[in-house]
């Protein structure tokens, strides 16, 4: 909308609400020059500011009576106007990036670069050309019916296109935030992603406190450090960084978050541990294979549940909590954990130290504990419609499920696909096939993958989002094991053991290391590594996801300055890849 036409139809709306109040406008309505001044500016295409703490309390999103000092409740409506349109001001400010993708929708127009699962396919996983082609006609026009005349090979319905070009009251839209395309279907980075994807699934049953004496483990270390720049992953690739994230925080420490082990309790109803599955792959013959790509027409086997709780001791007993999740509950774990063991609040917060910034009263609605509680939630949305919005109307990645068919069928002679010659000679593929007889791609999940495309994970960009705010409003330097700056000792750092049984003490060589950021930091990649280990999303899905859902955290964190009548002037914390924000 050009700039004259908005500021326009804002003066006629501030006009309208005087005018219904009986005021005269001139004296109702802010300064538009004033007020608008900040819709020229912009940032740099598709960055967000890292520090980006506007003046609260001051300026033109505050109506001052200068002759009383009375609270004067007829003015909030107007000053909540205000405030909202100077967060929305302050957002606009960011410009629409470029969103490229890898261009292989282009290149392979029979769709086999790309997510088509669901739909019918014929018998070597290719996706019918005519109903392809309805698809991409329905992205382009992002009408609700041109979805729901799609034609689906099975009864699972499409998960929620619509959702990518959903508007929000709060961030940045969508379409502000982008992310790098994917690697393409002939390159060395997919193919090592690939690689990566059989490993994960080969090794989901070893577990975690047995990865330094494994064989299968051992193999693959020696393969993905063989793959030089193309292997995105730690580097290099040891038994003790083998398969974690990306941040500083994953390298130390049990493979597992403190925030999946520490004690803690819903109200009055302790948490006693996590239902997980009992060894068992899906989707490794061609019928089943076939089956999952046409949306299950056939349906799909029944789970195993293991008959007793706990706690994540394995690559599947990790996949099988993000299978099942409610989708923001680790987070509210982790400040209902951080609670218990009395963690200290960031230290720019108003009501901290307790007793020595504001000394007659606490923080409970505003920057005390059911804020994070909420906060933790209400960041999902917006975090949710991002990655939609990439996943859909963006990149429409292939699904590692989908890539692996490819795979079967080169290496059977009966195709021959693009592929990069180190994945279709690689020694996680042939292991595969050793144990399975294909070149499928073992899934954990009865259904396989979710009916939505690859990249980037959801789960993955609401956990960046959440732990963002985690970190915002904790004070991250606290150590597990240690007097923290309140005062008080934290719990003692916990790890897994062979059968899950139950958490037990840690003690290695790096365990005065492991501080709330640091775990907070692994809570959000395990959640994307869980997802891989499952066999339904690549390393690039849940890497750049978090940092997406980062920079969504930061937005809705921006845009809620605006409102605390504390004197809020922002906290620090330190951002995924160690930069660090103020916000």
């Amino acid at each position: 909308m050009p700039g004259s036409q908005f500021q326009s139809e804002i003066s006629a709306g501030q006009a309208s609400q005087a005018a219904q109040r009986g005021e005269n406008s001139s004296t109702a309505t802010p300064s538009r020059r004033a007020f608008l001044k900040g819709f020229g500016a912009a940032t740099l295409a598709g960055a967000m500011p890292v520090v980006a703490l506007a003046a609260r309390g001051s300026g033109p999103d505050v109506i001052s009576d200068t002759k009383s000092s009375q609270l004067n409740i007829k003015a909030r409506r107007t000053q909540a106007y205000r405030k909202r349109l100077a967060a929305a001001a302050d957002d606009r400010k960011t410009k629409t990036p470029v969103h490229p993708n890898n261009g292989d929708e282009s290149l392979y127009p029979s769709g086999i670069a790309n997510y088509t699962k669901g739909f019918p396919h014929d018998d070597f996983g290719e996706v019918d050309p005519t109903i392809y082609a309805a698809y991409l006609a329905a992205i382009k026009s992002g009408k609700r019916a041109d979805f729901d005349a799609l034609a689906l090979g099975g009864t699972i319905p499409l998960v929620d296109p619509q959702a990518g070009l959903a508007f929000d009251l709060e961030t940045c839209d969508p379409s502000q935030n982008a992310i790098p395309s994917f690697d393409s279907l002939t390159s060395p980075g997919l193919a090592a992603q690939m690689i990566e994807a059989y490993w994960m699934a080969l090794t989901r049953d070893v577990p975690f406190s047995q990865y330094d004496s494994d064989p299968t483990i051992a193999m693959a270390v020696a393969e993905l450090n063989g793959l030089g720049s193309a292997y995105k992953g730690p580097n290099p690739v040891t038994t003790r960084s083998v398969f974690r994230g990306f941040t500083a925080g994953d390298l130390v420490g049990p493979f597992v978050s403190q925030f999946f082990l520490q004690p803690f309790n819903y109200g009055v109803m302790p948490f006693q541990g996590y239902m997980t599955t009992l060894p068992g792959d899906f989707g490794i013959d061609v019928d089943s294979f076939l089956n999952l790509q046409r949306g299950a027409p056939n349906g799909v086997p029944p789970e195993n549940p293991a008959p007793t709780l706990k706690y994540l001791p394995d690559g599947r007993a990790l996949a099988e909590y993000v299978h099942n999740d409610v989708l923001y509950q680790e987070y509210l774990n982790a400040a209902l954990m951080l609670l218990k063991m009395g963690a200290p609040l960031n230290p720019s917060n108003p009501y901290a130290p307790l007793g020595t910034s504001l000394k007659s009263e606490t923080g409970f609605i505003t920057f005390g504990l059911p804020m994070i509680e909420v906060l933790v939630a209400e960041v999902m949305a917006r975090a949710l419609k991002n990655a939609w919005f990439q996943k859909w109307f963006v990149h429409r990645m292939a699904r590692a499920e989908e890539t692996a068919g490819l795979v079967h069928f080169t290496k059977t002679g009966v195709k021959s696909y693009p592929l990069h010659p180190s994945l279709l000679n690689s020694r996680a593929a042939a292991t595969v096939f050793g144990r399975y007889g294909n070149w499928f791609l073992p899934q954990s999940y009865p259904e396989g993958c979710p009916l939505h495309p690859s990249y980037p994970s959801g789960h993955a960009t609401a956990a960046g989002a959440a732990v963002t705010v985690l970190k915002w409003f904790f004070d991250e330097t606290a150590v597990f094991g240690k007097a923290a700056s309140n005062g008080k000792t934290l719990s003692k750092p916990l790890t897994t053991i062979d059968d899950g049984s139950g958490p037990v003490t840690y003690s290695g060589g790096d365990a005065d290391q492991l501080t709330i950021g640091a775990e907070l930091n692994k809570l959000a990649s395990n959640v994307g590594v869980g997802r891989a280990f499952a066999g339904i999303h690549w390393r690039q899905d849940f890497q750049q996801a978090m940092l997406l859902g980062e920079r969504v955290a930061i937005n809705l964190l921006q845009d809620q300055g605006h409102l605390y009548n504390e004197n809020y002037t922002g906290f620090s914390f330190t951002g995924f890849t160690g930069n660090t924000i103020k916000v």
